[in-house]
Formats: structure tokens, sequence, C-alpha cells
């Protein structure tokens, strides 16, 4: 083959090969929705305890000109986003009778008897998620009849908490990325992870730590926003209004992970709209919005 018809080639490949190595920036838009709120509640089959989710949204790619809103993925920092902008919705009766703010209706709904504000925790952790890191808005109940949809999510009147399995396969549909994770030796370990993540659902028991949660069998709850200065985090309670929107020591959920769970904890990784097969924006139940 004559020499300039090969440069030509090499020249073109050489292009070619630039041309495709760059892909999207992927960015992430943080919106505020709004929630209500719920009592504390007990677990009775490993399937069904309560868990909390921790979130991350922070991977960036390669630059890409006008990035379409459709592919925007979490890359602002944690520190950037505002407290008051997380929700943290309430599962319990009593703080719906009280008034409480993030409180609803929804801790009324019941399942052959068993009432949401017996199981609702973990569906409080993934409306949060939700509302808080789309563009969309949804109730704790809005969330417990997705996961039916979606997942093998089948509440009875023994035992209506959402496992650890349904939990994620619910919130992948939700356009979220997670992870299922075991509780590790290390807390520094433990607290890499969060610190990476946007959000997490965790799961505590009083049986292995009583300092935060005592007479706790077993409960979900959300933590985000770890501050290195502090080595405190942002706690979602949905069991209990005065908990609710606290910060506590990172410690205090490590030690009180539930070991004999299958699972410990749930990180959130990324949301890609694109991946949302839901897109749920409204909250028609009565409710405290703050």
């Amino acid at each position: 083959m004559d020499r300039r018809v090969q440069a030509g080639i090499a020249a073109a490949l050489a292009v070619c090969l630039l041309a495709g190595s760059s892909e999207g920036q992927k960015e992430w838009k943080q919106s505020f929705k709004e929630e209500g709120a719920g009592d504390a509640v007990r677990i009775e089959m490993e399937t069904s305890l309560y868990a909390g989710v921790t979130k991350k949204l922070s991977e960036i790619g390669a630059v890409r000109l006008e990035p379409k809103e459709s592919d925007r993925i979490a890359s602002a920092p944690k520190e950037a986003f505002p407290e008051e902008k997380i929700y943290t919705f309430l599962q319990g009766p009593k703080s719906w009778s009280e008034g409480r703010t993030w409180s609803g209706e929804w801790s009324n709904q019941s399942v052959r008897g068993n009432y949401f504000g017996n199981f609702g925790c973990g569906l409080c952790c993934m409306a949060n998620i939700y509302s808080t890191y789309t563009d969309y808005l949804c109730s704790p109940w809005d969330m417990f009849r997705y996961a039916k949809t979606v997942s093998n999510y089948s509440p009875t009147g023994e035992s209506g908490a959402i496992g650890w399995e349904d939990m994620s396969v619910t919130l992948q549909k939700s356009g979220f990325e997670t992870e299922l994770c075991l509780k590790p030796d290390s807390y520094e370990l433990f607290v890499e992870q969060i610190k990476k993540a946007e959000s997490a659902v965790v799961l505590v028991c009083s049986q292995n730590d009583d300092t935060y949660w005592p007479h706790t069998g077993g409960h979900y709850v959300n933590i985000c926003l770890y501050d290195d200065e502090t080595g405190e985090v942002f706690l979602a309670d949905p069991g209990s209004p005065d908990r609710n929107r606290s910060r506590i020591p990172a410690k205090y959920v490590y030690d009180a992970l539930k070991t004999v769970s299958q699972y410990q904890y749930l990180l959130v990784h990324g949301y890609s709209e694109e991946q949302n097969g839901w897109k749920q924006n409204g909250i028609d139940q009565a409710w405290v919005a703050p």
C-alpha cells in the first residue's frame, strides 16, 4: 500500500480514537421536596428487618459539552448539600396525631391489621432518599405500593417490614445505584464508606449496642453528611420525632449495627434519571410539611 495512503489511514484512526475517548461530564441536580412522620417499629422476621440506606452521588466522568439533563449524576460535594433540603419522614400514628412535622396519614394505613407505624421505617428511609435526591416527590406509602410492584416485597399481617434485597431492587428501579454491605471489622472503614456515599440506610439494634437506640429489636434509619471535624452524621429516624433530624456520632451507628441480619446497611452511590422507571411526583395524603 502507498505510504501516503497508510499515513492518511493512520491519521484518520487517531482522530477517531481521540474523538471517542471523551465521555460526558456527569452532574447532579439536587432538589428538595416534602415529607411525613412516624413511630418506632419492631421486626419479627429476618427478611423484614428495618434498614437504612446510604447514598453516593459523586462520580464524575470526562468532560462533555452541554450534558443532557437525563445524564446528570451527582457531583456536588456533600458539604454543599444543606440539611434543610433532606427529607425525613416519620412513620407512626402518635406523631401524626400530635401534628409533628414530617408526619402523615400514611401512619394509619394497614396490611391485614398491621399498621404502617409498626413496619414502615425502611419505606420511610427509601421515600427520604427518593424525595431528597431526585426532582420528584413521594410519600412512604407511595414507596410501599411501588415496592410491591417492582420487587418481591410481600407484606403480611404478621410481618410488613421490607427486606434488604427488595429495598435495593426498588431503589434501583427508582434510578439509584445501591450497594448492600456487611459491617466491617474496622470503624474507620465504615466511616470511609459513609463519607463516599451520599446517603445510607442502616439497621440498628439494641442487642448490639443500646447507647442511642434502647429497646430496639431492629430499626431502619437514614444517615448522611458525615462531618470530619465532629465525627457526626445527620440522622433521619422515622421512629422518633425527637431523634429525627439530629446529628449524632457515627460511632453510635457503627456499634449498634444489627449483625445477625443478612446485611447491616445499604449505600446509595448514584442516581440516573434515565434509569428511573417510576417518576412519582406528589403526595396525595395529608401530612405536616416543614
